[in-house]
């Protein structure tokens, strides 16, 4: 690691700047409408169970270890903005274990013609074909990690300070020191002669990173919900003079990509954290029982704050200040019959925040201008879990 946390993040404060343009690519991609949103699907993420490895695995692309084929696959992934948009042309999935050093991940991309042109590691990646990881491990939507890989197993690593739309600075500096990956070709690469079948993922994600923005920035345990997704990023190709070449419209300029997920945004923009799927690690090892995973009470209450955090947003960007009237913002009082009791809501001119009763008696949900969730609990602040 190159240097701790802590220290980190109040240096990205003075010079976020400094790790990518202003022309940033990443942030480009996940601005393609406006910063803020409402989804137009219902709140549905998926969530996976992850076991824990019955012993060491080999990471060397190839998914064939005994431990692997304890592990669930994931359902196949879908399109980014979910049932508004087809089904992906073709298939990929995912399956994960854990044991007390990393968290592992396999995946399994289906692709008749694959190909890469990317080897120098923190590079945009997703200007190839590419998969990727999102990982909140307190999930309260800041503070966060986002890694890219292609089928040379070519990387890109960074962690969020927050998400784009709220002004969050990317840090490209940051890296996931003692990352273990490597991606496995059934076929050929960039042979548009033949036809291939799929690549494989296989990756090893260090808790000693991972845990630098968790709860108490400790490694989970077993009962731990995180919330993680999955993206792929596919280009249409021609063939030209025997190599594969990203489509282009008639003003020279890339299509746009396609985005697979397996937990579906939306929208187009990853960089939505609360729409992300839910990761319970169980204490079982893989092929020993089962975990039921069950949604927390408390994310509802979150996504309640969640949407008049997209309200405000929109009110913002139309008035230049926020309201603490529900009629200004279109939110129906009867929402809150179930809490006994309207949000409280305070404001400054560029500044709020809400709150929401928990579903646990004296304890409250918050959220503010920035996105940020969190909990108190008889007065004294922690962190969303």
């Amino acid at each position: 690691m190159k240097t701790n946390i802590i220290a980190f993040l109040a240096l990205v404060v003075l010079f976020a700047g400094c790790n990518h343009k202003k022309d940033n690519p990443e942030k480009s991609r996940n601005n393609k409408i406006s910063s803020f949103f409402e989804l137009k699907i219902p709140f549905s993420p998926r969530h996976y169970v992850c076991y824990r490895a019955p012993q060491k695995i080999t990471i060397d692309g190839i998914l064939n270890d005994k431990e692997w084929g304890k592990a669930l696959w994931t359902e196949y992934f879908t399109d980014i903005e979910g049932s508004l948009k087809p089904a992906p042309r073709y298939n990929t999935r995912v399956k994960m274990l854990w044991d007390e050093k990393y968290l592992y991940i396999a995946a399994e991309l289906e692709e008749p013609d694959i190909w890469a042109t990317l080897h120098q590691r923190d590079t945009v990646i997703f200007y190839d074909n590419d998969f990727e990881v999102f990982i909140d491990p307190d999930g309260d939507t800041h503070q966060y990690y986002e890694y890219e890989m292609n089928a040379y197993a070519t990387w890109w690593d960074l962690l969020l300070i927050k998400p784009y739309r709220d002004g969050g600075p990317p840090v490209n500096g940051w890296d996931i020191d003692g990352l273990k990956r490597a991606t496995h070709i059934y076929g050929t690469i960039n042979d548009p002669s033949d036809r291939d079948e799929k690549w494989t993922v296989e990756i090893a994600m260090p808790w000693n990173i991972l845990k630098e923005c968790a709860p108490g920035q400790k490694p989970p345990v077993p009962g731990n919900i995180w919330r993680i997704n999955f993206s792929r990023v596919e280009w249409k190709t021609d063939v030209i003079n025997g190599k594969y070449v990203v489509r282009m419209n008639a003003m020279g300029r890339r299509l746009p990509e396609d985005n697979w997920v397996w937990s579906p945004q939306g929208i187009i923009n990853m960089h939505a954290p609360e729409t992300w799927g839910f990761l319970l690690f169980s204490d079982k090892i893989a092929g020993n029982g089962k975990d039921t995973f069950t949604m927390p009470a408390d994310e509802l209450v979150k996504w309640v704050l969640r949407n008049m955090y997209y309200k405000e947003k929109r009110y913002f960007e139309k008035n230049g200040i926020y309201t603490t009237s529900l009629e200004e913002l279109h939110i129906d009082p009867a929402v809150f019959d179930k809490y006994g009791t309207l949000p409280e809501l305070q404001i400054t001119k560029q500044m709020y925040e809400i709150t929401l009763p928990a579903t646990e008696e004296g304890q409250s949900w918050h959220i503010c201008q920035d996105g940020r969730t969190w909990k108190t609990i008889n007065n004294a602040e922690k962190k969303s879990k």
